[in-house]
């Protein structure tokens, strides 16, 4: 039975339901000053209305370094019933200050910092201190980031490590695609290592709604997340439906994931802002519902995230 590591344990897949692919629970990072989120029992209200609005899971992609607390995190998964999926790896570069060790750090130790995480449990400092104290909470999957237009060469060490990681452990990749670009980059650089695009999940694929792009990812075999629903700024809810609808025309739709990646505490309803972290269940899936039906709705928040997500067990 194939199963997803979360903070309380591993969970079998089809137990997971429906799936928000794209969050974060906790976050803090010198790209989003005086936005950071870290008060657990907020955390916990925010998960209710996720729970609330019908969303069974939630994928927490924040990595080391940027404000995870493995042991709240378990504790607002326990309070809100969500099964929350957390992850390891390193963001694009911009999030970690020139004097940060991730920049500085070996290759080894880049990789046992990322499988430490992966098969003993999170560091409960987050990576912060120079002694770690492994909690019981292990990650399931991998974060990495490109910059715009280009992955940097800070980057490429972190893809190189991430992608080692997954090949020991089975878990997948996603990517930070900066406004959706140098995802075919990412691709590349991955497959080089070892990882096929099959086990790859390409973020923010929606702030470029190019559809032909996005058909030449999966062609690839890529998973998508559209993952700014709610996020009025970037481009109307619309936009967003209609590139759902396009993949469902062409047959694509097994491959795509939602989310909505709130990153900043004036975003979360626990803290006063909005649109809240259960927009997607909320306002989006009714609206998706009725666009292309009951069945679309399954195959987004329930197949096509629960197939990315489920441990390869021929890992090395």
């Amino acid at each position: 039975m194939p199963v997803v590591e979360t903070v309380l344990g591993p969970v079998a897949v089809h137990e997971l339901g429906e799936v928000d692919a794209h969050e974060h629970v906790f976050l803090r990072t010198p790209v989003n000053p005086g936005d950071e989120f870290l008060d657990t029992d907020k955390a916990a209200a925010e998960l209710l209305r996720v729970a609330a609005s019908g969303i069974r899971t939630v994928v927490d992609l924040t990595p080391v370094g940027l404000g995870r607390h493995p042991g709240q995190l378990a504790e607002a998964s326990r309070t809100s019933g969500i099964h929350v999926v957390a992850a390891t790896g390193f963001h694009r570069s911009a999030h970690y200050p020139a004097a940060h060790w991730a920049r500085h750090a070996d290759d080894e130790t880049l990789l046992d910092v990322l499988l430490d995480d992966l098969r003993v449990g999170m560091d409960s400092h987050d990576w912060a201190f120079p002694r770690p104290i492994p909690s019981p909470h292990k990650a399931g999957i991998i974060k990495l980031g490109a910059s715009y237009h280009r992955i940097d060469r800070h980057e490429e060490r972190w893809f190189a490590a991430g992608a080692a990681a997954a090949r020991s452990t089975g878990v997948p990749v996603a990517v930070h695609t900066e406004i959706g670009t140098a995802a075919h980059a990412a691709l590349d650089l991955l497959d080089k290592h070892g990882v096929p695009a099959g086990r790859v999940l390409l973020a923010h694929t929606d702030r470029n709604p190019d559809p032909e792009l996005h058909l030449d990812l999966i062609a690839r075999g890529a998973y998508l997340v559209y993952d700014t629903i709610g996020r009025i700024k970037y481009r109307p809810d619309s936009v967003v439906l209609g590139l759902i609808e396009r993949m469902a025309e062409a047959g694509k739709l097994g491959q795509i994931c939602l989310g909505t990646d709130v990153g900043r505490k004036s975003s979360l309803s626990a803290y006063g802002g909005g649109p809240g972290m259960d927009v997607l269940g909320r306002d989006f899936v009714p609206r998706l519902r009725r666009r292309l039906g009951h069945e679309a709705v399954e195959t987004v928040l329930r197949y096509a995230p629960q197939a990315l997500l489920a441990k390869e067990s021929s890992a090395t």
